[in-house]
């Protein structure tokens, strides 16, 4: 290893950063370099190399236009760095690191050689882009110089000065884009805005509207139980369905910075989350006007249980009413129960709002491991 790659990546497994990175088409002597050096646990997370195209789609849970581009990497590292919440013990500094390219290989390319590299933090983004001169390395030099811009983009995001020469010719450049994303999250948990939207690849939108199902959960963890709900759901509703995290709760503090990051890390790759701070039905209901919500056989009974009201039935009344105003209704999965398994006939609907619940099968859907027994199991193991 060349001594200046070795100088660097010690460096880099000092400062105290964490990071995931991500790979396709080029830079994996970087994965090497970081692997290969003592102390790379306290660098690297975790490494992935999404190399087939079918496996990048996996990863960032879309189809990019163009794989090889700014706003692929931006797309890749933004993944990775929800990736790293979720791994990272909290509190801990973390980066997400995307990298795609295209370089030398058995065969022509039409287009050019060179690489995007994005690094990925809370409050903001950096992009390195590099176009290689053709036929001036072989493939394994072409990567050498991917790698190095990676590593230069995870250097400047951990604070460490870099004099690692990038190997660039005179007619080479690299081109550095910066941007500061305003934080969605910040702006929720102050009551600015209503909704944030965090898509499969971490990108956020807000105040989104919102049709179909809406699956609200606390997703400590997330599991196969509400994927397969929300599938079942999407189904029998004949349209999409989206999960919904609330960072208020009716009975508990509300959700601290990190744990909502660390929960919605989970859903990266695999489906939207809804962000709200809506912890009452009838609150999701003005958010969602027209939405089925899909509960458990708990939730419902929660629901039209006066205890859960103040004690008081004309409120839990008034709550029923609001959200039949807003046009929504339930779907209600069965649940398993010291007692048996419980369905929408165990739940004590008022009379004149039957008509807002319906059931889902147990034919069609049962899942009897919960959140709680997971959390207990992890617990166990240590």
């Amino acid at each position: 290893m060349d001594p200046l790659v070795e100088e660097q990546v010690e460096k880099l497994h000092d400062s105290g950063r964490l990071a995931v990175l991500v790979v396709a088409g080029g830079g994996a002597q970087a994965l090497t370099w970081l692997l290969s050096v003592p102390g790379a646990s306290r660098t690297v997370l975790e490494a992935q190399v999404p190399y087939s195209a079918s496996s990048l789609v996996r990863f960032l849970g879309y189809e990019p236009e163009r794989v090889v581009s700014r706003e692929t990497a931006e797309a890749m590292a933004r993944c990775a760095y929800h990736r790293s919440l979720l791994l990272a013990p909290g509190g801990a500094d973390t980066v997400g690191i995307g990298c795609t390219a295209t370089i030398a290989t058995d065969r022509p390319k039409m287009g050019p050689h060179g690489c995007f590299v994005s690094s990925w933090m809370a409050h903001g983004a950096s992009t390195y882009g590099v176009v290689l001169v053709k036929g001036r390395r072989d493939r394994a030099g072409e990567d050498e110089v991917v790698s190095r811009v990676i590593l230069r983009a995870l250097s400047i995001a951990s604070g460490v000065e870099s004099r690692l020469p990038l190997g660039l010719q005179d007619s080479e450049g690299l081109k550095v884009t910066t941007t500061e994303h305003g934080d969605l999250l910040d702006s929720l948990l102050a009551g600015d805005i209503g909704t944030v939207t965090v898509r499969t690849d971490g990108g956020m939108a807000a105040d989104l509207e919102v049709k179909g199902g809406v699956l609200p959960g606390s997703f400590d963890p997330l599991h196969g139980g509400h994927e397969r709900l929300a599938e079942v759901a999407a189904a029998m509703l004949n349209a999409d369905v989206s999960f919904e995290l609330s960072v208020a709760n009716v009975d508990k503090p509300m959700l601290k910075e990190h744990e909502v990051r660390t929960r919605v890390a989970q859903f990266a790759g695999k489906r939207p989350v809804v962000l709200t701070r809506a912890a009452r039905f009838y609150e999701k209901a003005e958010l969602f006007p027209g939405c089925s919500f899909v509960i458990g056989w708990d939730t419902a009974v929660r629901l039209v249980d006066a205890r859960y009201h103040g004690g008081d039935r004309d409120k839990m009344l008034d709550a029923l009413a609001a959200i039949r105003r807003a046009g929504c209704r339930f779907l209600v999965a069965g649940r398993a129960d010291a007692g048996g398994f419980r369905t929408l006939e165990d739940v004590a609907v008022p009379g004149e709002f039957e008509d807002m619940f319906a059931p889902i099968p147990e034919s069609k859907f049962r899942y009897d491991v919960s959140s709680t027994e997971l959390r207990a199991a992890a617990l166990e193991q240590g």
